[in-house]
């Protein structure tokens, strides 16, 4: 017996699993054309109930994923930024869109039943990078102090920030504004130091390429130069000219802005710190010991605190994530690799006041 199926969910879960219409194809045993129509708009082939379990099965989604009716808001491409574009594969770049997708969804699920944070991200489209991380500094409160916590910092101010559970580094981080709402995704793979710049670097291109990211080195080094101001601003660094800087004092000195290294490096050279023979001599050193790829005595990857508390608000007894992801419909580990794999925080950073009823929202707050 026929059923109803929207095809836009099965084409976003096929592209999740990086898969081609034929492997997917030879997972159901049907041909590469018969998949390709039940995944168009208007789908003159309406599929049986066990070819949906069997699309099920071998994507590893729910039946009734397939089944809902609501629509799943696209991504422009344009819209995004990403920043290891030349080395990554279509299939690694359609399954990062369809994450951004999922967000999405997941955050218009979110703001029905809670009051987030309202978004609070200015647009310095023309200012130089440098500048603008000042301004967002004074404008967000921070004065020069050492960035806590990136990730909320950002959620503070509105910013959605999922991570990626991609198996690859290709796919680092991106970001997108879609209907006035800013998103970031950080991939989990990444030290805690290259996330917070990750972070950083993202939110610079919310910042300075709010109507459409332009791809290319000149947008990446903008956004790089950002994520260096705001992390490590000027004032901050100059005091350390005219040290002996040695690479062990730099690994000392990092974790005062909880940055990698090498990115301390680069700064102390962009803002006068450094000589250029004193930067050659630390990079070759930080080279040699494997610091562009690791870090000693690395700080813990930050992870949102906002879904955390939303999770556990759901039921803290009987299991948030897996109540959330039966409603929504969506794989655990669909669900788990974009909430930071989380579990339940404790934490007084974040407070979330429950109501007795489901139709009022309840509100969450950052305690400072």
């Amino acid at each position: 017996m026929a059923v109803k199926f929207n095809p836009s969910r099965l084409k976003l879960a096929r592209t999740r699993r990086q898969l081609t219409l034929k492997a997917l194809a030879d997972r159901v045993g049907m041909s590469s054309r018969m998949v390709s129509e039940h995944e168009k708009e208007y789908c003159k082939h309406i599929p049986q109930e066990e070819t949906i379990e069997a699309f099920s099965q071998a994507l590893n989604y729910p039946v009734s994923f397939f089944l809902e009716q609501d629509s799943i808001e696209s991504v422009d491409k344009e819209t995004v930024s990403f920043r290891s574009l030349k080395s990554m594969r279509a299939a690694q770049e359609h399954a990062a869109i369809g994450a951004g997708q999922l967000g999405v969804m997941l955050n218009d699920f979110f703001e029905a039943r809670f009051n987030l944070p309202s978004v609070n991200v200015p647009d310095y489209r023309g200012i130089e990078p440098e500048a603008s991380a000042e301004a967002v500094r004074q404008e967000w409160g921070i004065g020069y102090v050492s960035i806590g916590n990136m990730i909320h910092l950002l959620e503070k101010h509105g910013v959605r920030v999922f991570s990626l559970a991609e198996n690859t580094q290709d796919v680092d981080a991106f970001s997108f504004w879609k209907d006035g709402v800013p998103y970031i995704f950080l991939n989990t793979m990444k030290s805690g130091e290259r996330s917070r710049f990750d972070a950083a670097h993202e939110l610079g291109h919310l910042v300075l390429h709010r109507h459409g990211v332009p791809q290319g080195r000149d947008a990446e080094y903008e956004a790089d130069r950002f994520a260096s101001a705001l992390l490590m601003p000027k004032v901050t660094v100059l005091p350390y000219k005219g040290r002996a800087m040695t690479i062990e004092s730099i690994l000392k000195l990092k974790a005062k802005w909880k940055v990698s290294a090498m990115a301390l490096i680069v700064q102390m050279k962009n803002v006068g710190v450094l000589s250029e023979w004193q930067y050659k001599n630390l990079i070759i050193t930080a080279s040699k010991m494997g610091l562009r790829t690791r870090e000693i005595d690395g700080i813990p990857r930050e992870r949102s605190l906002v879904f955390d508390k939303i999770v556990s608000s759901l039921d803290e007894e009987k299991g948030g994530l897996l109540i959330l992801a039966k409603e929504l419909h969506l794989p655990l580990d669909e669900l788990s690799a974009l909430l930071f794999r989380m579990g339940v925080v404790h934490s007084g950073n974040i407070s979330i006041r429950k109501e007795s009823q489901l139709n009022k929202k309840p509100h969450l707050t950052l305690v400072t």
